[in-house]
Formats: structure tokens, C-alpha cells, sequence
């Protein structure tokens, strides 16, 4: 059954729906790099325009997909025909309580905007996806979006206090409060954070804040062994010290970036680790220095101190030119963001090298070393089908070694369409079970997102690259 394009106009306005092929691929797909095209995008202005683009979606029984920056890794916002319903009309910061310290907003503002916003105020909202000067806080939220300073911030969830939102059914509740503390019935927030646009979309989201930081200084760390830089890793949290980040780059990856730099990477390193602490400006250069002689004791072969905002930023190019850096590899890449026990990162660094060479494939790893956040990247052209069907191998087992190590398929990406086939290997058949059950108390006629994280198999998923 085609949408009622006509209702839908009469909700959000002409000039707010998508209906022509060209206007439609816009939406069709993410960072994912997969694709799927829907049947119409609508623009809504408000919460009550969402509500009722929901209730219609439950008349008529049409899916409706939840959409922010797109710029999520698993699909998860990719239509299967339907109502692409996109939120970023909703862009107000509609409060900042400097005194309570929390903030009230609509789910299409800008996170690397948000944080600007704050910081005004001398506050700060720590969580930083590598998408933040274009990801949405709805799509954080959906997320529950990480990035490099969780290893002592923390995430998404742990400063999200309440929402504003439209449950599948097009009924309007508000969960969590204002307040740090509240147990009054079950913590809907909590559920909501990570649920990836299948139980419901946000329209307005509380956060708190913590007082920014004074200062940060900044330190460099080079390697030859791998187990030499987590045994330093392991040592400066055992010393006491919460680096605001800890990140770790392999040597394939310190290759690719030095050969798309040229700045003098050590590429016979195993390991290159960037080390960055945030606090009092009295006690910084007293851990810094703590650190380097933690890292030198570990068997850094070298270390690397910024002294400047300007050294600083040096410092960072590695790590920030990573993602140009691996398209020279490959002209794709399955992007995989698994998670294990800090002391577990050398064996799995050395099962993927064991996969790249059973597979003949070239994997890179890089990421937030400081929470065990290694990002693995499969590099391949999607077009050569053996190749893609190597990684695909690659992947599941992959999954299966990260779950041995007492890790996660996914830190901070989610589940989506690309890793739904395998998320009964983590959860197990019961749990995900009553994770269904949770869908279906909420959204009987499963309008809301549907064909994420609960897909049993990915022949759906043949042909849907672009």
C-alpha cells in the first residue's frame, strides 16, 4: 500500500516531505555504507507533528524510520520502504541551568554544537563521537555514543537524565527526571539510550553537565612491542591516574598514516599510543611527567611531550588522518568497533593478524586502547566478490574471538542492520528473546524501525552496497 502522502503533507506542509527518486537517495543511506531507499521523508517541526506522523503510520500500517545526521556505521537509520521521519527541524538548545547543571534540548542539535554552547558557561558535556561536529544528540541518544574521553568521562548513557519522547504508537511520554538521583518505577531512560530508533523518537533529551576542565597537556608514546605498550597502559591507571584519553594506533595503521603523511611516523613500531590527561592546571605537568616515566619503565622506546596548543594539535594528526589515510589502502572497508578487557587487546590485536593472513585480507587497528574500544577496520572493494565474501568470514569469526576474551561485538555502534545476525552470539537466545518481548509490549504492529538489530540472517544484505 503507497503512503497517504496527502495526510502526511497536511501534517508537516509540502515544502517538508521528500517524494522524487533523487530527493529519496539522499536519505537512503549512512556511514554504513549500505543502502535502502524509502517511499517518502518527512521534516516535521515538533513533537506533536511526530506524534501524529506516528499515529498515522499505525492507521495505515507503514513503517516509519527515525533519522538524524545519518551518520551512523550499522544502518541503523536506513529505511526498508516507508516514512523516513528526519529530526533535525528539532535544533533547539531550549535550556542550560549553569547553577543545577543540566542542560534541556531537541534531539537535532549538534553535539560539537551543544558542547560549544556550554563551555560558554564554563561546563562540559564529555561525550565526543568522531562525528560530533555533525551528529545529532537524538542520534547520540539512540547510540549511546561513546568516543575517546569514555575512558574516564564515560558515555552517552551516563549523562542522559530524562527524555521527552513519541513511543511507537504515537502516544507522548516523558521518562527520568532533573534531578541526579530518581528510582521511581523502571529507568525507561536507561532503556531508551542504545535502543537505536526501535522503541520510540526522541523530542526532547536531558543531559547533565560536570565544570570543564582547566587545562589539558598531552603525550606521545612509541613502542616496539605491543604487550609493552598495555602493560604501560594497565600501569598508569593502576598509578592512579585517569588520562581523559588513551589511544592506541597498530603498526599497520601507523603505516598507512605515514605514508599519506610523510611527517616521520616510526613504522617499525608496534605500537604508537597517544596519552592525554585534563584537570587543575597546578597538578597536570606532575602526572604527565608520572606518565612518561610509567611508559619509559614499560619499554617506550620514545616519548613525546606538547608543551603548547600548537604542539598539541601536531601531536593529534595521526590519529585525526587515520580514516583518509586507510581509503589509500582500500577503496572500502567493514568498520568494526569490537571492545575487550584492556589486558586482553595484545591477543586480540594477534588473532586479527592471524585472520588478515588466513583471509588475505588487510585489517587495521586502531582506537580507545584506555576502555579496551579497538576499532577494526577490514579493508576491502566491495566490488571484488570474493574478497567481500573473505571479510564477511573474517567478521563472524572475528565476533567469536571477542566473546572467548570476554569482550563485545560493539562498543559504541550499535547493532543496526549490519550486526543483527549476530547478536543472539552475545546476548544468547533468551536474552534476546525478552529484548523482543520489549518490542512488541511496545510496538505491536512493529511500525518503528523495523528490520534492525532482530534479523536472523543477511541474505537481505546481498547487493544493498553502495
Amino acid at each position: 500500500m503507497p503512503l497517504p502522502f496527502s495526510q502526511i503533507k497536511s501534517i508537516v506542509g509540502d515544502d517538508n516531505l521528500l517524494r522524487s527518486p533523487e530527493e529519496l537517495h539522499c536519505y537512503s543511506f549512512d556511514a554504513s555504507k549500505m543502502r535502502f531507499v524509502a517511499e517518502g521523508v518527512a521534516f516535521p517541526a515538533d513533537g506533536a507533528q511526530i506524534s501524529a506522523l506516528v499515529r498515522l503510520a499505525n492507521e495505515h500500517r507503514f513503517p516509519v524510520y527515525p533519522r538524524g545526521s545519518g551518520s551512523g556505521m550499522v544502518g541503523a537509520c536506513l529505511p526498508q520502504g516507508g516514512l523516513v521521519i528526519v529530526t533535525n527541524r528539532l535544533n533547539r538548545i531550549l535550556e542550560i541551568d549553569a547553577d543545577n547543571m543540566t542542560a534541556v534540548l531537541e534531539p537535532g542539535v549538534i553535539t560539537g554544537d551543544f558542547q560549544k554552547a556550554v563551555a560558554k558557561h564554563g561546563l562540559f558535556y564529555p561525550p565526543d563521537p568522531a562525528s560530533l561536529a555533525f551528529s545529532t544528540m537524538g542520534g547520540n541518544v539512540a547510540t549511546c555514543a561513546g568516543g575517546p574521553k569514555a575512558v574516564k568521562y564515560g558515555v552517552t548513557r551516563d549523562y542522559l537524565l530524562g527524555l521527552e519522547m513519541v513511543l511507537p504508537t504515537g502516544e507522548v511520554i516523558r521518562t527520568g527526571t532533573r534531578t541526579m538521583k530518581g528510582v521511581v518505577g523502571y529507568d525507561m531512560t536507561r532503556l531508551m539510550a542504545g535502543s537505536e530508533g526501535t522503541l520510540g523518537i526522541f523530542t526532547k533529551i536531558v543531559v547533565r553537565l560536570i565544570p570543564a576542565p582547566e587545562s589539558v597537556r598531552t603525550l606521545t608514546a612509541v613502542f616496539s612491542n605491543l604487550d609493552c605498550a598495555v602493560t604501560a597502559i594497565c600501569e598508569i591507571l593502576r598509578d592512579r591516574i585517569i588520562p581523559s584519553t588513551i589511544e592506541l594506533m597498530d603498526q599497520p595503521t601507523i603505516c598507512a598514516v605515514e605514508n599519506h603523511l610523510r611527517i616521520g611516523l616510526p613504522v617499525e613500531a608496534e605500537a604508537l599510543v597517544l596519552i592525554e590527561v585534563d584537570g587543575p592546571e597546578v597538578v597536570l605537568d606532575g602526572q604527565l611527567a608520572r606518565i612518561e616515566r610509567i611508559c619509559q619503565k614499560a619499554g617506550a622506546s620514545r616519548t613525546e611531550a606538547a608543551r603548547s596548543d600548537e604542539e598539541r594539535n601536531r601531536l593529534w594528526q595521526a590519529r585525526r588522518s587515520i580514516s583518509p589515510a586507510l581509503g589509500q589502502i582500500r577503496p572500502g572497508k567493514i568498520n568494526e568497533d569490537v571492545t575487550v578487557p584492556r589486558t586482553k587487546i595484545p591477543d586480540l590485536i594477534r588473532s586479527i593478524r592471524s585472520l588478515a593472513e588466513k583471509y588475505d585480507l588487510t585489517i587495521v587497528c586502531f582506537g580507545h586502547a584506555g576502555d579496551g574500544n579497538i576499532h577494526t577496520n577490514i579493508m576491502l572493494d566491495r566490488k571484488d566478490e570474493s574478497e567481500r565474501l573473505r571479510a564477511g568470514k573474517a567478521v563472524e569469526e572475528l565476533f567469536g574471538i571477542v566473546l572467548e576474551l570476554g569482550g563485545t561485538i560493539s562498543g559504541e555502534h550499535g547493532v543496526g542492520i549490519a550486526k543483527s545476525p549476530f547478536i543472539e552470539m552475545e546476548v544468547g537466545g533468551a536474552g534476546l528473546d525478552a529484548m523482543r518481548k520489549i518490542k512488541r509490549a511496545l510496538d505491536p504492529l512493529n511500525i518503528m524501525n523495523p528490520g534492525k538489530m532482530f534479523v536472523s540472517d543477511r541474505t537481505f544484505l546481498e547487493g544493498s552496497f553502495v
